[in-house]
């Protein structure tokens, strides 16, 4: 029976609780976050396939024909592999276009949700817009990371198991591996070729003429030497002694300089030059990232990052402009140049000569640090503050 008073309806219970409570506002990427952006980045095909062709295919199409052209033609083409092949895929090719293909795939990753369309659609999920940034990086390094590796690990395998038997030092075909009294019993043996073709600093220790090959014109055939300038007389012929005498002293003075050229690359300098260039492949692909997402899109990306590679980089490399090495420091170019292992050639060419600003390694690092953090600090503010 009712009484006319209305009571008051019952309270509605409590919805379960999540175990574990909902993280999708924590700024902290999941690992299927990760392994999303990692499949987005993969299904890319024209973009996996410049990648691929970049780190890997680059370095084995080289080395094969290097290969093929000597095992066809061994007196004209030199072997595949060696210090000198070495130095070039790793410094040449590796450092600078690993570097330009990680600013592209960083740029990419960056760019493709708002290209897409997509960014609104991942922003009324409630994750995290700093998570949704920051799964990026390692997606991204997932990819570029080993295929950069498998290159340099091809490089490495040719150029040690396809090496020439002797080393070129300056020149001249050395037996590698040589002792300083190893080296210097070789000179005496080739007194002759080590006075004419080594190089020496100070006067001659002995004066040998070591002549000039002329070509006759059309009307003769084969070569003449000339010992000494013409119209002169013919210095008295050296002993034997006295030539092994000399070609000793300047083996003595050349030996430095030939230790540091090798037959094949060693172990430790592959292992630096491996992790040195995996380096600058991270610096790419997080600048290219952040830019990328301070822009809103990737071409004009990649192309300021080509440009800081091939063009501002060198410039600053190689000119040092008056009050403003500090600025020119702060390139980081500049700064991973002075990471580069002792034992390859400088990059960017420099004809021998160490043309790098003075700086301590505590600086190098500050500033390769300064732009990981900098550049993903500004992509991910870019991304929290944009407009769904």
């Amino acid at each position: 029976m009712s009484t006319g008073i209305d009571l008051p309806a019952a309270a509605p219970s409590p919805a379960p609780a999540v175990p574990g409570g909902d993280h999708r506002g924590s700024p902290i990427p999941t690992v299927a976050m990760i392994t999303t952006r990692f499949m987005e980045l993969r299904k890319r095909r024209g973009l996996m396939i410049a990648v691929v062709g970049v780190t890997v295919g680059i370095p084995t199409v080289f080395l094969l024909i290097r290969i093929l052209l000597h095992l066809i033609a061994p007196k004209s083409y030199g072997p595949a592999g060696g210090y000198t092949i070495y130095t070039a895929m790793s410094v040449g090719v590796l450092y600078v276009f690993g570097f330009i293909i990680a600013a592209a795939l960083g740029a990419t990753a960056g760019s493709v949700d708002l290209s897409e369309g997509m960014f609104r659609h991942l922003v009324v999920t409630g994750r995290s817009r700093l998570a949704l940034y920051l799964a990026r990086i390692p997606a991204g390094l997932a990819i570029i990371m080993p295929l950069v590796a498998i290159g340099f690990s091809i490089v490495c395998a040719v150029c040690v198991f396809a090496a020439p038997k002797t080393i070129d030092y300056d020149g001249v075909h050395v037996p590698a591996g040589l002792s300083a009294t190893g080296f210097q019993n070789w000179a005496e043996a080739n007194a002759t070729t080590v006075l004419c073709r080594l190089p020496y600093d100070g006067p001659m220790p002995l004066d040998v003429p070591c002549g000039k090959v002329v070509t006759r014109g059309q009307g003769g055939s084969g070569s003449s030497v000339v010992q000494g300038p013409p119209g002169t007389a013919a210095p008295s012929r050296p002993t034997p002694a006295e030539l092994q005498a000399a070609a000793a002293q300047i083996a003595r003075q050349a030996y430095p300089g030939y230790a540091q050229t090798f037959r094949t690359p060693p172990t430790p300098l592959m292992i630096k030059t491996g992790l040195w260039i995996e380096l600058e492949t991270v610096v790419g692909f997080i600048v290219g990232l952040g830019l990328s997402s301070l822009l809103g899109q990737r071409t004009i990306a990649v192309i300021m990052m080509i440009v800081l590679e091939l063009v501002l980089t060198p410039i600053a490399i190689r000119t040092q402009i008056p009050h403003l090495a500090n600025l020119q420091r702060a390139v980081v170019g500049i700064a991973t140049a002075h990471l580069e292992p002792g034992q390859l050639p400088l990059a960017f060419g420099g004809g021998g000569q160490d043309y790098r600003l003075t700086e301590s390694t505590t600086v190098a690092v500050c500033v390769i640090l300064g732009w990981l953090l900098g550049w993903t600090a500004l992509g991910a503010w870019r991304m929290m503050t944009r407009d769904a």
